[in-house]
């Protein structure tokens, strides 16, 4: 296990005043987070709205629909959606009044920051070939290869079809919560910042109006060894949601890059959990036809409580990055035959419909 080096704010400061400005947290859970859409219909609806197709399968007798971003891969036609990484600075006031900071431009030990480190990462590289079961689904980004994947019934006499993210990073942003909002804790063996997930959330709107992001593009929303907590409950290592106009809601992300191995949310394993759920449900409603026999389309879900974490190792760049394995359709009840060999689970890991819920 792994401790972080945290460097004392302030001459004089001792290890026992540091100690006291923790927060003991008692057995914390590994864990993500629907939050649900904050929609209303008093706001006008942008020009733009986010690309989606919407597709449907049958189980028990009952059709279940759904909307996903993209195309849909019987067109064998790429879609690119324009994303953001914004990274944000978490800023802890300590109870003696010295401040702790969380900010993704700290250097890791290959000489990216945490956000060149993301955008390095196999989520928005595309030069990673994915073989599946023996099969090459393709030379391409992780989430791209996942639903390739999951619609490989399809997409294998529709080889032209992608979900592709042509990503940047936007300027820097700082937030502050109070103490009543933001601590930091002792888990998983190193100190995090534990910011409350509503009083995040509640800043994110103002954000996205400040950076001028529309429907149509995705932002995510970077954090560093920062997870969430609801209720004083820890540990959230990332959610997705949608907010603003009810006829063309904007979706987004926040996920956690925590800078310790083995750690839960280590490197970009939250930011694959979260772009997987958004690509399969943007919106995180179901008015848009979002529902299965278990519940909207989690992917990630379903293995957050695999071995480390239901991620899987890949090198790029020289780095071993940790990205999560997904569930296919066929876990929540579509035919088998919709996905690579059969597969419930990118990795091919063996699941029935609905066991571990969604």
């Amino acid at each position: 296990m792994i401790f972080a080096l945290v460097l004392l704010a302030g001459a004089g400061l001792t290890a026992s005043a540091f100690a006291q400005d923790e927060t003991a947290v008692e057995r914390p859970r590994a864990r993500f987070f629907v939050m649900p859409a904050h929609l209303r219909n008093d706001v006008p609806p942008p020009a733009a709205s986010l690309q989606s197709w919407n597709g449907s399968f049958t189980f028990g007798g009952t059709n279940y629909t759904y909307n996903m971003v993209g195309a849909a891969p019987s067109t064998n036609s790429t879609a690119t959606i324009t994303t953001f990484i914004i990274p944000v600075k978490i800023v802890i006031t300590n109870r003696n009044g010295t401040h702790s900071t969380y900010d993704p431009s700290h250097v890791l030990s290959n000489g990216n920051t945490v956000t060149t480190n993301t955008l390095d990462s196999p989520i928005f590289d595309s030069t990673t070939t994915y073989t599946q079961g023996g099969v090459d689904v393709g030379t391409t980004q992780y989430i791209d290869a996942f639903q390739r994947a999951n619609f490989w019934g399809t997409v294998k006499n529709n080889p032209n079809s992608h979900l592709l993210l042509n990503a940047s990073v936007l300027a820097e942003q700082t937030l502050s919560p109070s103490k009543t909002f933001g601590k930091k804790g002792s888990v998983f063996g190193f100190t995090a910042a534990l910011v409350d997930i509503n009083w995040f959330d509640s800043q994110v709107p103002t954000l996205i109006s400040k950076l001028g992001i529309q429907p149509n593009q995705f932002p995510i929303f970077l954090t560093y060894d920062t997870y969430l907590t609801q209720n004083g409950g820890c540990c959230i290592g990332g959610y997705h949601s949608s907010e603003g106009s009810v006829s063309n809601p904007q979706s987004y992300a926040e996920a956690a890059y925590v800078d310790h191995p083995g750690a839960f949310s280590q490197d970009v394993s939250a930011l694959s959990h979260e772009v997987g759920e958004w690509a399969d449900d943007p919106l995180t409603v179901n008015f848009n036809g979002n529902n299965t026999p278990c519940g909207i389309l989690e992917v990630g879900d379903p293995l957050e409580n695999n071995p480390n974490f239901g991620g899987y190792r890949y090198v790029l760049h020289g780095f071993t990055y940790n990205l999560q394995d997904l569930v296919t359709l066929p876990y929540f009840g579509a035919p088998p035959s919709t996905s690579v060999n059969d597969f419930f689970t990118f990795q091919g890991e063996s699941l029935s419909v609905c066991q571990n819920g969604s």
